[in-house]
């Protein structure tokens, strides 16, 4: 790698020694499943051995009263925050090299999360292709990769899983669950499946369902996948290729998603890799195309086909409505014993603030302590991961405010 070029990248982040970062960190392993004692999936599968990769920062208090459980997005992972310390040594992990936690501008010392205070936990959900059991691990029974053997997953399922991880950890109860998108479905999922367990709950970019477009979306993301000549009916890691063009398109795809027209607009406009009126066929010509290829090479090199299309269809199947309410929204809404904020992005239209506003109106029927929040950005879906600087001032003013916490001996 050329160093000149990796420092050039790091200015951009904390590096690892500075006093606001968590510094170098280092994933943990545990097993919450076994043979003896198999994990009961929500659709009636079986995983006979689960495998949880997670990290933590900051310390647990004496009395465990200061979690945060952090749940990340599709494509994010457990390394929420610092400097993976296995990046240089496993190339799996390199291009972590030039790149900190997915969070790091918000998790660590001094910063909205602060590990000053918190003890901040991320795990990889079932299904991933980052540590935690999926279709890339071997199943027990056959000494072979998954691949599309491996059973369906669902929101439910990550939030069990959660659960037995923070009760590993000796948690009884969370300070705060947090999450955004796909994230913020589980953190949903916690605040109506184990009311009790937590004290505040923050949801961001986040509806109680996908709407009909964004399940069109997933369903050509992963047709693409599918249709590729490597994928082998999801065993293309016993014939040593992978299905990369189709989860190249999708991603590509899902990007689109992520950003917002105006957005795209203003960073790329109708720019031309060569300044030429002159036809140039078909290869990349405009900067969108060349910014959205480079985008799906990169992902194409960390991430797993067959644990995008598990991942994508338990965000299909979440229905917080039809799981909790018998399809009444408002009834599920009253199961809610935490404190709630919500946060809309203007731009989003993947889950636009109309869907937000769907469950705050819900939960402001029921009487429930609900705060909702609307930021206007240009940076579409994926605002609560750019846009940090808002996002940090509500995280901080939420996450120290006096309120239900108070029951669980909040911090002050």
């Amino acid at each position: 790698m050329d160093t000149t070029k990796e420092q050039s990248v790091n200015k951009k982040y904390d590096p690892p020694d500075s006093l606001t970062s968590v510094g170098m960190t280092t994933a943990r392993h545990v097993t919450l499943a076994d043979a003896e004692h198999p994990f009961k999936l929500e659709l009636g599968g079986v995983l006979p051995e689960v495998v949880v990769e997670y990290e933590t920062y900051g310390e647990l208090s004496e009395t465990g009263d200061n979690v945060v459980l952090v749940c990340h997005a599709l494509s994010g992972d457990a390394h929420v925050a610092g400097w993976d310390s296995q990046a240089k040594n496993d190339p799996a992990r390199a291009w972590r090299l030039t790149h900190p936690g997915w969070w790091d501008s918000v998790i660590g010392p001094g910063k909205a999360i602060d590990t000053n205070r918190f003890y901040v936990v991320c795990a990889n959900v079932l299904g991933s292709c980052y540590g935690t059991t999926g279709p890339t691990s071997i199943d027990p029974r056959t000494g072979k990769p998954y691949g599309l053997h491996f059973p369906m997953v669902t929101i439910a399922d990550w939030v069990n899983m959660e659960k037995m991880l923070i009760e590993h950890l000796g948690v009884k109860r969370l300070y705060a669950v947090v999450g955004g998108s796909l994230g913020g479905q589980q953190a949903l999922e916690w605040a109506l499946r184990y009311p009790r367990m937590l004290g505040k709950c923050i949801i961001m970019a986040c509806g109680p369902k996908l709407s009909a477009q964004g399940l069109g979306f997933n369903a050509v993301a992963r047709h693409a996948i599918m249709h590729d000549e490597n994928f082998e009916a999801g065993d293309y890691l016993a014939h040593g290729d992978s299905p990369a063009n189709g989860l190249a398109v999708a991603r590509m795809l899902g990007h689109i998603t992520y950003l917002s027209g105006k957005g795209m607009d203003y960073k790329f406009g109708r720019e031309r890799l060569v300044k030429s009126d002159a036809d140039q066929g078909f290869d990349p010509e405009f900067s969108v195309e060349s910014y959205l290829n480079h985008q799906s090479k990169t992902f194409v090199e960390r991430f797993d086909a067959d644990s995008y299309l598990y991942i994508t269809r338990a965000m299909d199947y979440y229905d917080a409505a039809a799981a909790w309410g018998d399809g009444d929204l408002r009834k599920a809404c009253s199961r809610l014993h935490a404190e709630l904020m919500v946060v809309s992005f203007s731009s989003d239209w993947l889950y636009p603030p109309s869907a937000c506003r769907e469950f705050v109106n819900a939960f402001i029927a029921e009487r429930k302590p609900v705060t909702y929040v609307e930021i206007e950005s240009d940076s579409g879906h994926d605002a609560f991961l750019v846009d940090t600087e808002p996002v940090s001032r509500l995280l901080r003013a939420y996450l120290l405010a006096p309120g239900i916490n108070r029951r669980f001996g909040a911090i002050q």
